[in-house]
């Protein structure tokens, strides 16, 4: 099933067929967002789980559907925390920056957020030996 442009979560857009991430500081946002609905979404289930309990009208599917959220925004936060991750090791690594701020693949001869060209003797570090 395929997901509409409004179902996508923040960061995911794509270009084609090419994945475009956002900036560092958007992900690290989008993360922090992310930890304080996971924190509210459990406590709801723990308080709809109770409630259930004490009225003896236990829904297994209704919970089922709660997990599977939480597991979705979990699963969202380890992508986020991969992608920056990366960015940090490329950035400690000494790669090259393009001037917007984003770190340039190896080899690629474009940034992939902004479209600048990369630096001349820039491909020359991703080339295969």
């Amino acid at each position: 099933m395929a997901s509409s442009p409004s179902q996508r979560l923040p960061g995911t857009e794509r270009s084609g067929a090419r994945y475009v991430a956002a900036p560092a500081r958007e992900l690290r946002r989008e993360r922090k967002a992310l930890l304080q609905v996971r924190e509210e979404r459990l406590r709801d289930l723990g308080g709809l789980t109770l409630e259930m309990y004490k009225r003896d009208r236990f829904s297994a599917s209704l919970v089922v559907e709660r997990c599977a959220e939480l597991v979705a925004i979990e699963a969202r936060i380890h992508e986020i925390d991969t992608l920056l991750d990366g960015t940090g090791r490329l950035r400690r690594e000494g790669a090259a920056t393009c001037p917007c701020g984003a770190p340039l693949l190896l080899g690629a001869r474009f940034c992939a957020t902004c479209g600048r060209p990369a630096p001349p003797g820039h491909e020359a570090l991703g080339a295969p030996a």
